[in-house]
C-alpha cells in the first residue's frame, strides 16, 4: 500500500510546476473568497463572517482534493501507460485503492495546510475561543466517506476513455451546491434543499464551524464524527463494489488502454 503512496509523491515531484499552479491557485481563490466577509459592517460580525467563508474554502478544498485524487487516478494511470500494469499486479484491489485512498488523504492535508497557511498571513482574525482539536478531528472523519464517493466516482474514467475524469466535476459541482461551503442550507429552494441531508460536506461543515465559531467542545461532536464514520463504512464496501464491477467491464470492452 505505502508504494502506491511512494510512487503517486514521485508522479507529484515530476510535475512540481503543475502542482505549484494548483497550489497558488488553491490560496488566491480562498483568499477571494475571504474577502467576500469585509463587505460586511466592520466588528465581529465581519470577523465571524470572514471566518465563516475560509472555513467553507479551506474545508472543500480539501474534500474535493480527497475526491479528484481518488476519483482521477484511474486517468492518470490511463494517460501514464500503467494501468494494465497495475490491475494484473499480485495485489488486492482493496489494497491498490486503499494506497491510492492514503496517499489522497496525505496530499490533501499538507496543501490546505499551505492554503491555511496562506489565509492566516493574509486575514488578522480572532479565533480565541474556537474548539480546534474538535474541527480536526471533525476534518479527520470526514475523510472516510468522501473516500467512499470518491471511489464511486472512479468508475467513469473507466467507463468513459475520453470525458470520464470530466463527468466526475459534475458530482462534485452537485455537492458543492448542496452542503452548504459558502451559505447554510437553509437559502436553498425547498425543492433541493432535501439533498443537503444526503452530503457528508454538509454535516462535516456544520460540525467545523459549530467547533470555530461557537467553541463547541469535542463531546457535542461525537455524535456527528459517529454519523460521518458509519457513512463511509457503508460508501467505501459500496464504492469498492462498483469499482470492481466497472473493471471487469472495461477489461471486457478493452478500454482500459492509453488512449491519445
Amino acid at each position: 500500500m505505502w508504494a502506491l503512496v511512494r510512487r503517486n509523491f514521485h508522479l507529484l515531484r515530476r510535475y512540481l510546476g503543475w502542482e505549484l499552479v494548483f497550489w497558488f491557485y488553491n490560496v488566491i481563490n480562498t483568499l477571494t473568497i475571504g474577502l467576500i466577509g469585509f463587505t460586511m459592517p466592520a466588528g465581529a460580525e465581519r470577523n465571524r463572517m470572514v471566518v465563516y467563508l475560509a472555513i467553507g474554502a479551506l474545508l472543500w478544498n480539501f474534500l474535493s482534493i480527497l475526491f479528484q485524487e481518488v476519483s482521477n487516478s484511474v486517468q492518470w494511470e490511463r494517460w501514464e501507460g500503467t494501468i494494465e500494469y497495475s490491475f494484473m499486479a499480485p495485489i488486492r484491489r482493496l489494497t491498490y485503492l486503499l494506497g491510492v485512498c492514503a496517499w489522497a488523504v496525505l496530499y490533501g492535508m499538507v496543501r490546505t495546510l499551505v492554503v491555511l497557511i496562506g489565509v492566516a498571513f493574509f486575514f488578522h482574525v480572532s479565533l480565541k475561543g474556537a474548539d480546534l482539536p474538535g474541527a480536526a478531528l471533525i476534518l479527520a472523519v470526514s475523510s472516510v466517506p468522501f473516500i467512499g464517493l470518491g471511489l464511486i466516482a472512479a468508475v467513469l474514467p473507466l467507463l468513459s476513455t475520453e470525458r470520464g475524469a470530466q463527468a466526475t466535476q459534475v458530482i462534485q459541482g452537485v455537492l458543492l451546491l448542496v452542503s452548504g461551503v459558502y451559505y447554510p442550507v437553509s437559502v436553498l429552494p425547498h425543492w433541493i434543499r432535501w439533498a443537503s441531508v444526503l452530503s457528508p460536506a454538509t454535516y462535516t461543515l456544520t460540525a467545523v464551524r459549530r467547533a470555530v465559531l461557537s467553541g463547541a467542545p469535542i463531546h457535542d461532536l461525537i455524535g456527528v464524527s459517529v454519523g460521518l464514520l458509519a457513512s463511509g463504512v457503508v460508501l467505501i464496501p459500496l464504492g469498492l463494489g462498483i469499482f470492481m464491477m466497472a473493471e471487469r467491464h472495461a477489461m471486457r470492452v478493452g478500454s482500459l488502454k492509453r488512449n491519445g
